[in-house]
């Protein structure tokens, strides 16, 4: 099990010339529009409980609820953070039957299911977010001992089907990967999240302690085999051996083998794990890969649809701010400091992306919610305000 940072957090915004005036007005002006402003995605429920909204699909899901209680904790918003909690527990939490103990992956924003599956990028997100609850605020009483809660989710996660359990694991129990859902044989890159795992490792119940550690292991490993060799791509769910899921789905015909809107979040994952845990077995390199693919090869109109390889379909990207926010966040996994004028190029071209989501303003419009998250998430991230508690 690695180390992972607790202080001393990269600010590449100051590495490329911003004050720390300017950062910090930066990123709290972002956050406040994010969640209080006209096109805001979060929303007031009742006297005690919150949401945050597909805009684009008119739903709560457990991704960006998770989300949103990660961004609370590393912006110290507690009243916030336990508003969403709060609903997400009274609302997607699953009490009973095949899914007991996991999270009903979409709910309107009434609170009603709109389906009794969970995602596991939600429970995992979950998971951490209220860790670091637990460590910034205190345990509280009920669904706010935050700890308990946290420590519950991953007994679920790795437990079901076991000693008499109904359901089925989160996570591939032999091979250690995280599925896209619970009881298929394969995984989605974008779920890997090593950082998160060797801190799992650290508090979650202590039996399970050892698989959280080897998963870090595994996901690192996984990642180097997930990403292009030369485009630094990779697809949006994705066999074992790292290979795109060409496969048919049995609820939809949609591609998923390709370089689409999960797939982007994969380089944010890598540059945030590189930061916190300084780790690489060959990750790393896939951040700066992407980032010449998309910021030189494909330089005048980078935000389309890829093939893995890198091939143009010159199909508009749903989420070009999201590509483009997760993209600069990849450069937490470049060796800094790193500056616009390095005579070093692949340092110079990631402070480039990093500028580039300096000049960029939040999404406006119905697609805003996806691309925004990746965007806050970003401007956390390349600030050092994206901190392990």
């Amino acid at each position: 099990m690695s180390s992972v940072k607790m202080n001393g957090y990269r600010n590449v915004f100051a590495e490329i010339g911003k004050s720390e005036e300017e950062i910090r007005a930066k990123l709290e002006n972002a956050v406040h529009e994010f969640f209080f402003g006209e096109d805001r995605v979060y929303f007031t429920s009742g006297e005690d409980m919150g949401y945050m909204e597909d805009t684009g699909n008119h739903d709560a899901r457990t991704e960006g609820m998770s989300y949103g209680m990660m961004m609370c904790v590393q912006m110290d918003m507690k009243e916030e953070f336990d508003r969403i909690w709060k609903w997400a527990r009274t609302y997607m939490y699953m009490d009973e039957g095949f899914n007991e103990g996991y999270f009903a992956w979409s709910c309107a924003t009434d609170g009603k299911k709109n389906a009794m599956g969970p995602a596991p990028d939600g429970e995992e997100f979950f998971a951490m977010a209220l860790f670091f609850a637990s460590h910034r605020w205190g345990d509280g009483e009920g669904v706010f001992n935050y700890s308990h809660e946290a420590k519950e989710i991953l007994r679920a996660c790795l437990h079901k089907g076991q000693n008499g359990r109904e359901g089925t694991p989160m996570w591939n129990l032999e091979n250690k990967q995280i599925l896209f859902v619970p009881g298929v044989d394969y995984t989605d890159p974008s779920y890997h999240l090593p950082h998160f795992y060797e801190l799992f490792a650290k508090w979650a119940y202590e039996e399970d302690r050892p698989f959280w550690a080897e998963a870090a292991k595994v996901s690192r490993e996984y990642l180097v085999k997930a990403c292009h060799p030369v485009s630094g791509m990779n697809s949006e769910y994705a066999e074992f051996d790292g290979s795109p899921m060409n496969r048919p789905l049995k609820w939809s015909k949609d591609r998923h083998n390709w370089f689409f809107s999960d797939s982007y979040r994969t380089v944010a994952n890598i540059g945030l794990d590189y930061e916190w845990c300084g780790v690489d077995v060959g990750q790393r390199i896939a951040a700066e890969r992407l980032q010449y693919t998309l910021g030189v090869v494909n330089k005048e109109d980078p935000y389309v649809i890829y093939e893995v390889d890198g091939t143009r379909l010159d199909e508009p990207a749903l989420h070009p701010v999201g590509m483009m926010a997760a993209t600069a966040q990849g450069a937490l996994a470049v060796p800094g400091p790193i500056s616009l004028n390095d005579s070093d190029p692949v340092k110079a071209l990631a402070a480039e992306w990093v500028e580039k989501l300096w000049q960029e303003p939040l999404r406006k419009g119905d697609r805003r919610y996806y691309d925004n998250c990746l965007y806050i998430f970003a401007l956390m991230a390349l600030s050092g305000n994206y901190r392990v508690y």
